[in-house]
């Protein structure tokens, strides 16, 4: 297995002291000034707590009685449970709340329909600039039980799997909440996917219903999202009916199994009994990459799911009632679900439906939104912040944004540069930036900068904290926790919470060999990290994502960070290429900000000479290639994968790029790549 090296000290100093402002603050800890039984009412009945380290202390050293108390008071019961868990991560078994019935329609809805039926649940940002759609709590409860009567009429049953291949809109969370309501289990699908992964997918989850939409909609663009599906369906033998509906005019061909959605959705009652359901039902599956090739099913349950996407989402961000939550991730992904769906409902919040881009019709989408909607709290990716970056302040300070009081930071490390823009630009100096770690497999945020102290330091480019019951420790190449600071080393979380991942669908022993068999008695999360001298964590990226230089290890993370400090770079991607003499050399993707004109060897003597002095000459890239834009998902994130056959010329291993939001990069690069060898 490998693991990074030991992050640069002399970097790390240097990034958590910049300008000397975040150094000075890191030791002004007022420990007392935090009266946890206010911060969380469930602290008052915990012995010695009075604030945030003590709160955390005890969530973890009584973790039984932190997480009972929480349950309790959080999620509405139909029957209570016997026992808080019965876990053993040495043998994969994960299991909460047992004895416990509840229906987490009921708990996102129903509740908050007896006591703010007009209450707005949903904002729908459309593709359209300006043309924004809201749906109450009691609208939103009557389109829910609609469709969870529709799949019931349709013979859908408790425990089956209900695909969803939908845009980020308000039917798609709906059919979310139904499949919950009548206790199937819904398995959403990135509608960025093609037929064949689409495929894939559906046979893997064994799903017999899959809702669509005649065509999907997204930067003015259009998608056949309803023909991928014709396609995909072709190959699964277990789907029985596809429920099409429309975002779009235009009439698509309707087949055999199709089912006209919204005509039939108004045939059915708006009452639909909830199913009582075991805390440790499966509520869905999300699928997610793994370093076989092949798609991980993640399984996620009922009870523990839905508390911890509360609970963080309440907490990391500084939640109120009343806040307009802006996460602008895709439902597709476990960002969507939990922090677009999940979270901010069962907490009686208004949440933001993002459809479209962060640059359509302008760079300024979302800071007209902000203005717009008065969004409280806006949750996004470093990816999207840095392209922005290179458009210029002026589309930010155009918008009102008065009304934000928390940003937040998704998918990846943020690195320093986008991060003190975020904060300076985009939140005026005064909005905390809190930047979170977790994964599909955590459920939830584990890892970020909130909850503090009032006066507890945030340092740019570092998720920081532990969440409540969370225990992360760092662990070394033979196994041994590392117990000292100023150190790195395999991620592993100590001990389980509610909110993680139970299995993989229909391969328990692979979710055993992924992260419980690596270090036996921990969670190995596959990141790799780096703990301060104060204890604060940093993200190092993935362990494959470390490069081998000279016996020298370096992430890559690592040293795009000090790349994008350059003033003339927008964004990058580092990647670890075959050398015969290092074993690995590092071979570095930069787009430069608009405007921006340079000759090409002056910004290679520049980029080498940073890295260099940031990091060691051995991390200082063999090859840097400018580029107009990286190959990048629809969700904003990076395809390294592409990046690394590009380099080794591997074209046949490009693979599906369907999923990409504009295919040509990978053309324009190719190109580029082929110009950059000629010149050796």
């Amino acid at each position: 297995m490998r693991l990074p090296g030991r992050c640069t000290l002399k970097y790390v100093a240097a990034s958590l002291g910049r300008r000397g402002v975040f150094a000075s603050r890191l030791n002004v800890l007022r420990r007392n000034s935090w009266n946890a039984a206010e911060f969380m009412p469930e602290a008052a009945g915990f012995e010695g707590v009075s604030g945030r380290d003590e709160l955390q202390e005890y969530s973890v050293s009584n973790s039984e009685s932190f997480w009972a108390a929480v349950a309790h008071q959080r999620l509405s019961w139909i029957r209570p449970f016997r026992t808080v868990q019965d876990c053993d991560l040495s043998r994969g078994r994960i299991k909460w709340f047992e004895g416990g019935k509840l229906n987490v329609s009921v708990n996102c809805l129903d509740r908050h329909v007896h006591t703010c039926p007009d209450r707005v649940a949903l904002i729908w940002e459309k593709d359209e600039k300006g043309s924004e759609v809201r749906y109450t709590y009691r609208e939103l409860l009557e389109m829910t039980c609609r469709v969870g009567n529709l799949l019931r009429r349709h013979g859908v049953t408790k425990g089956d799997c209900v695909t969803i291949y939908m845009p980020t809109c308000p039917l798609a969370v709906v059919s979310m909440l139904a499949c919950a309501r009548i206790g199937a289990v819904h398995n959403v699908v990135f509608a960025g996917f093609s037929a064949e992964a689409l495929a894939e997918r559906i046979r893997d989850a064994e799903s017999s219903t899959v809702i669509t939409v005649n065509q999907g909609l997204r930067g003015g663009k259009v998608t056949e999202l309803k023909k991928t599906v014709d396609t995909a369906v072709q190959s699964c033998p277990t789907v029985r009916q596809v429920f099409v509906a429309t975002r779009t005019d235009n009439p698509v061909t309707m087949g055999a199994k199709d089912v006209a959605m919204e005509e039939e959705m108004l045939k059915e009652d708006v009452v639909c009994e909830p199913a009582a359901m075991d805390s440790e039902d499966i509520l869905f599956l999300l699928y997610t990459s793994g370093s076989t090739g092949k798609p991980k099913g993640l399984v996620h349950t009922h009870a523990g799911y839905l508390l911890y996407a509360a609970l963080t989402h309440k907490y990391v961000f500084s939640y109120q009632d009343g806040d307009v939550f802006g996460c602008v991730a895709d439902i597709g992904w476990i960002t969507g679900h939990s922090y677009t769906v999940y979270g901010p409902l069962v907490n009686g919040g208004t949440t933001v439906l993002f459809e479209s881009t962060p640059v359509y019709p302008d760079p300024g989408r979302y800071w007209d939104m902000v203005e717009r909607l008065k969004i409280n709290q806006f949750y996004g990716a470093p990816t999207a912040i840095r392209l922005l970056i290179k458009y210029g302040d002026q589309w930010v300070k155009k918008y009102d944004r008065s009304t934000l009081k928390t940003l937040g930071s998704v998918g990846e490390p943020i690195n320093t540069e986008a991060w003190e823009w975020y904060h300076r630009v985009v939140g005026d100096g005064r909005c905390p930036v809190v930047d979170t770690w977790w994964q599909t497999e955590t459920g939830g945020i584990c890892i970020a900068p909130k909850p503090s102290d009032p006066d507890a330091a945030i340092v740019p480019g570092m998720a920081m904290r532990p969440f409540f019951g969370i225990k992360p420790v760092l662990v070394d190449t033979e196994g041994k926790v590392l117990t000292s600071n100023n150190t790195s080393g395999a991620l592993c979380m100590a001990q389980p919470w509610p909110g993680m991942a139970r299995s993989i669908h229909n391969n328990h022993q692979r979710f055993l060999e992924t992260y419980c068999q690596p270090y036996p008695g921990f969670f190995f999360t596959g990141d790799g990290a780096f703990r301060s001298e104060d204890g604060y964590y940093q993200i190092t990226g993935r362990l494959d994502d470390v490069i081998n230089v000279s016996g020298h290890r370096i992430g890559t993370a690592e040293i795009e960070d000090v790349v994008n400090q350059c003033s003339l770079v927008a964004e990058s991607a580092v990647i670890g290429y075959s050398h015969n003499i290092k074993g690995q050399g590092v071979y570095a993707f930069v787009v430069l900000k608009k405007g921006v004109e340079v000759q090409e060897a002056d910004l290679v003597k520049q980029l080498s000479n940073i890295v260099s002095e940031k990091i060691a000459k051995y991390a200082s890239p063999d090859f840097i290639q400018i580029v107009k834009r990286l190959p990048k998902t629809r969700s904003g994130k990076i395809m390294r994968r592409v990046l690394r056959k590009v380099v080794e010329c591997d074209l046949e291993g490009l693979g599906d790029l369907s999923t990409l939001d504009d295919p040509a990069a990978v053309q324009e690069i190719l190109e580029g790549h082929e110009k950059l060898l000629s010149k050796r």
